[in-house]
C-alpha cells in the first residue's frame, strides 16, 4: 500500500477512535458535574490540546521519539484531531450566547483560549524536557 494511502487510513481510524474518546470523556465529565457549563467540552480541549503539544514536540525534528509519517499523522491529525472538539465549542458557546447566558458564553471563550493554549505550552515544554 502506498504512503498517502496509508495515512489517508491512518488518519480515518484515529479520528475515529479519537471521536469514540471524546464523546466517552465529554459525558462522564457532564455527568460529574453538570451540563449548565460545557466542562465536557473545555476538559477534552485542554487534555487534547496538552498531548497534541507533548507528542509533536517528542516526535518533531529536534524529539527523541522517532516515527513514521502515518504514525504521526495518526494521532496529529486522526487521534487528536477527532478528539478535540473546536466545532462543538464553537456551537455550545452560541448557544450559551442566544440563551441570553453571556457570562458563561463569555467565560467558555476565555477558559477554552487560555486553558488550551497553556495546555499545548505544557505539552511542548514536557515534549521539549523529555527530548534532554
Amino acid at each position: 500500500m502506498r504512503t498517502e494511502t496509508l495515512i489517508v487510513v491512518a488518519v480515518a481510524v484515529g479520528s475515529a477512535l479519537g471521536g469514540l474518546a471524546r464523546y466517552g470523556l465529554s459525558g462522564v465529565v457532564a455527568r460529574s458535574f453538570g451540563e449548565t457549563f460545557p466542562w465536557g467540552t473545555l476538559v477534552v480541549n485542554v487534555v487534547g490540546s496538552s498531548l497534541i503539544g507533548l507528542f509533536a514536540t517528542v516526535t518533531g525534528p529536534d524529539g527523541r521519539v522517532l516515527v513514521s509519517p502515518v504514525t504521526r499523522q495518526f494521532w496529529i491529525i486522526g487521534i487528536f484531531g477527532g478528539f478535540t472538539t473546536f466545532s462543538a465549542f464553537s456551537l455550545q458557546t452560541l448557544s450559551l450566547a442566544q440563551d441570553g447566558e453571556w457570562l458563561r458564553a463569555s467565560g467558555n471563550v476565555v477558559l477554552s483560549v487560555v486553558l488550551c493554549l497553556a495546555g499545548v505550552w505544557l505539552g511542548a515544554a514536557l515534549g521539549a524536557w523529555a527530548n534532554r
